[in-house]
């Protein structure tokens, strides 16, 4: 979604890192192309203005401008102002933690959410759902109070039979005031802990929209409103914020296709335009694509510091346990097959795929721009797994027997060329010998081999040696360029649990 913006942002500060020193007019310059990268990417006028005139008050001081490195520094004001617009504290080092809901009270606590049709709300609700029931443990039950849209009690119907959620009875005919009594009275019969709200939406704010939100919070009494805003429709998902804010009690707001190809000024307007913290992102379709908000990780994205934690997270929930500690059983005896490489891209591929995980990491953002450009996608990562789908069980546990002959049957029973089978066969020898240095090496150190001169980067152009230039390798990730330094020790810690 940043990419433009984040493109923008980084040429301007490249201009500045590129400076041993800095004068109060290259500061203002500087900012004025942030203020048209800003009001590019559809951000609010007034957010804008206040965010231009917060950072140029705090980088023209005497103590920036005479900073050993006063480029560094204008990026970092950049960066807490970011993080403070999008609804984390400077101070606190961005709030590394997302603004969560509050379910401290008397169950059922209500979950109420409200938007416009079409918004994405019902997929929302059973996304949140979902992820209640599976990481806090708490039962949860679903009511559609939707009357108006054909199907729409269905669909959440069909929605929680997916994610494991109990959703209230359809009952016909009956009025969302009546539903949402019904379901209170439910929930409590049944020791649910948590029951979500899934109201009606209209095509556009209007006076019977809101009227029957109040009726609904009004009987439900909410402990969380939740406002679900499409980010695709820029600027008008800010006037609905305002519209909703006005109306109904908000205590948080949920941004839905955070994956999509939309500016993103509706995401950096929302927290100052609410004054409501954005609580969860939806990036993707399905019921597990949604995310915590965090105002740092996403500040670090936009101006391309990446977002390691983030990785490191979607790497726990990608890796299974039994899985990990096989490959590192195998590992430890110099084993590595087609086998094992395949896991690996599945993995990577549940991960986000080669986009994602590039975005993820500091200094990517050429690099993947450079990927783009050479068509490089994840498309590579099915190839790959349909070329070893092509192999025998035997050929998959000793890549030796690859011959000529077995090599064009691969190619052609995967739909692919025999180079594509060399190429994949090379990223194999080249993993196995980077795995056992990692052996050699004292595991997490030697992590870096996989991304350095050898391993995935030398097979996949763009992935590894050719990422930090040439032979750097993934900065904060071991090997020549980066060093295990640039990682926080609870990260460490957590790779090497992984």
């Amino acid at each position: 979604m940043f990419d433009t913006l984040s493109d923008r942002l980084g040429s301007v500060f490249d201009s500045l890192r590129g400076r041993g020193a800095l004068k109060e007019e290259d500061v203002r310059a500087a900012m004025r192309e942030v203020r048209i990268a800003l009001l590019e990417a559809d951000v609010a006028l007034p957010v804008v203005r206040r965010f231009i005139d917060t950072v140029t008050e705090r980088a023209v001081g005497e103590q920036v401008l005479r900073s050993v490195t006063p480029g560094q520094q204008v990026v970092k004001i950049v960066n807490d102002a970011l993080v403070e617009m999008l609804g984390g504290t400077a101070e606190d080092g961005g709030s590394p933690d997302a603004a969560k809901l509050d379910l401290e009270a008397k169950p059922p606590v209500v979950i109420m959410m409200v938007g416009l049709q079409g918004s994405g709300k019902t997929t929302s609700t059973a996304k949140i759902a979902k992820r209640l029931k599976e990481t806090e443990g708490k039962k949860v039950m679903m009511a559609s109070l939707d009357v108006n849209r054909p199907a729409a009690q269905d669909q959440l119907k069909v929605l929680g039979e997916q994610a494991g959620v109990a959703t209230l009875p359809i009952i016909a005919g009956q009025q969302p005031v009546e539903i949402a009594n019904r379901a209170i009275s439910s929930a409590k019969l049944q020791s649910f802990d948590v029951l979500m709200l899934d109201t009606a939406g209209r095509l556009h704010v209007d006076e019977a929209l809101m009227a029957e939100m109040k009726a609904v919070a009004a009987v439900s009494t909410p402990k969380e409103v939740l406002l679900v805003v499409d980010s695709l429709t820029g600027q008008d998902a800010v006037n609905v914020a305002q519209s909703f804010t006005g109306e109904v009690p908000l205590t948080g707001v949920v941004l839905t296709r955070m994956d999509g190809d939309a500016r993103g000024g509706a995401a950096l307007s929302m927290r100052a335009v609410t004054g409501k913290p954005i609580k969860f992102a939806g990036t993707g379709e399905k019921l597990d694509a949604i995310e915590p908000f965090h105002p740092s990780r996403v500040a670090n994205r936009i101006l391309g510091m990446g977002d390691i934690v983030s990785m490191v997270e979607k790497a726990a929930q990608a890796v299974k346990e039994e899985d990990a500690e096989r490959l590192a059983k195998r590992m430890a005896k110099g084993e590595f097959d087609m086998n094992d490489l395949r896991m690996q891209l599945r993995q990577m591929t549940q991960m986000g795929g080669i986009g994602a995980l590039a975005g993820m990491l500091p200094g990517m953002k050429k690099a993947k721009a450079a990927m783009a450009q050479s068509g490089m996608d994840d498309k590579v990562l099915l190839h790959m797994d349909a070329i070893i789908g092509s192999m025998t069980p035997k050929e998959r546990e000793r890549p030796a027997l690859l011959n000529a002959k077995r090599k064009k049957r691969i190619a052609a029973g995967s739909g692919t060329q025999v180079q594509d089978v060399n190429k994949l066969i090379k990223m194999h020898q080249e993993m196995g010998k980077a795995m056992k240095q990692i052996k050699k090496m004292g595991g997490l150190k030697g992590l870096g081999a996989l991304f350095g001169k050898g391993g995935m980067g030398a097979a996949m152009p763009g992935l590894g040696g050719g990422m930090g230039g040439g032979a750097g390798g993934m900065p904060g990730l071991g090997g020549p360029g980066g060093g295990m330094g640039d990682i926080p020790p609870e990260l460490q810690d957590l790779l090497k649990k992984k």
